[in-house]
C-alpha cells in the first residue's frame, strides 16, 4: 500500500529531488509550491510519467489557513505517513545593522513560524493519540546554524536554529506517538535558492572551499531525506545529519 507523503517547497531544489525520488519509491507525494504553479506541476508530470501519484498543492507556510488547507487537501489521500518541512527563503547578503525589519519579519514568519506550523499539523495529524498511524518527519535545516553566517544571513542562520531546536525538542514529544523527527543541514548546495539571494553563482564558487571540493547537489540531501522518512531509519529521531562536505 502507498505511503502518503507532504513536502512544502518542492516545486525546486532540494524539495523538487526529494519529492522524485520519493514517488520512485511508492510514496503518494503532496507537491507543495507558494507561486510557481508551472514547475509545481511539471514535478507532478515528471511523477505521473514515472507511474506514481502526486497533486501540486498551493499555499504559503507563513499563513495558518494555508497550512491547514494544504493538510487537508492531503486527508482526501488517506492517513498521512510522512512530512518534509522544506519550505524556506534566503535575501541578498547583509550583516545584520544593515538589514530592515520587514525583511527580518518575513525570514522568520516563512523560516521559523512556517517550519512550527508545519510540523504542527504533521504531528495532528501522525500521532496516534490523534488517531494517525505513525509516521516520519523530516525537517531541512541548515548547516549555517552552526556557522552562523556572518555578514551575509545571519537571520537565516538563525531561524535555522530554531529549527534544530525544533527537531529535537519534538522528538521527544512525539517519540511515544509513534512518530520520528529528524533534521538534515545541507551546506553549499547547487539549487535556485543563490540566485534568490541574489548570488547564483555561490554554491559553486564556495563549494570548492569545501573539504570535499565541490558543491553538493540537490539529489544528494534527498536521498538522505528518504533514508530517514523509511523504515531502515527505525532507531534514529532527534538527529541533525549534516550534508556539507565538511564544511
Amino acid at each position: 500500500m502507498s505511503k502518503n507523503l507532504l513536502i512544502t517547497g518542492a516545486s525546486r531544489g532540494i524539495g523538487r529531488a526529494t519529492a522524485l525520488l520519493a514517488a520512485a519509491g511508492g510514496w503518494t507525494v503532496g507537491v507543495n509550491y507558494r507561486s510557481d504553479r508551472a514547475a509545481a506541476d511539471e514535478v507532478v508530470a515528471q511523477i505521473e510519467a514515472m507511474g506514481g501519484t502526486a497533486v501540486a498543492l498551493p499555499g504559503d507556510v507563513a499563513v495558518e489557513e494555508d497550512v491547514q488547507s494544504l493538510f487537508a487537501a492531503m486527508d482526501k489521500f488517506g492517513p498521512l505517513h510522512g512530512l518534509v518541512v522544506n519550505a524556506g527563503i534566503v535575501a541578498p547578503p547583509l550583516p545584520l545593522l544593515e538589514m530592515s525589519g520587514e525583511r527580518l519579519r518575513r525570514m522568520f514568519d516563512v523560516n521559523v513560524l512556517g517550519s512550527y506550523l508545519t510540523a504542527r499539523e504533521g504531528a495532528r495529524r501522525m500521532a496516534r493519540s490523534r488517531g494517525g498511524e505513525g509516521g516520519s518527519m523530516v525537517l531541512v535545516s541548515s548547516v549555517a546554524a552552526s556557522l552562523g553566517a556572518p555578514f551575509e544571513y545571519v537571520d537565516y542562520a538563525g531561524a535555522k536554529g530554531a529549527m534544530d531546536v525544533l527537531t529535537r525538542g519534538l522528538a521527544k514529544e512525539l517519540g511515544g506517538e509513534g512518530v520520528r523527527v529528524n533534521a538534515v543541514r545541507p551546506g553549499l548546495i547547487d539549487t535556485e535558492i543563490h540566485a534568490s539571494g541574489g548570488q547564483p553563482d555561490r554554491a559553486e564558487r564556495l563549494g570548492r572551499t569545501t573539504p570535499l571540493g565541490r558543491a553538493g547537489r540537490a539529489e544528494e540531501v534527498a536521498e538522505a531525506i528518504i533514508w530517514l522518512l523509511g523504515d531502515k531509519a527505525s532507531y534514529t529521531t532527534g538527529a541533525l545529519i549534516d550534508i556539507a562536505g565538511g564544511r
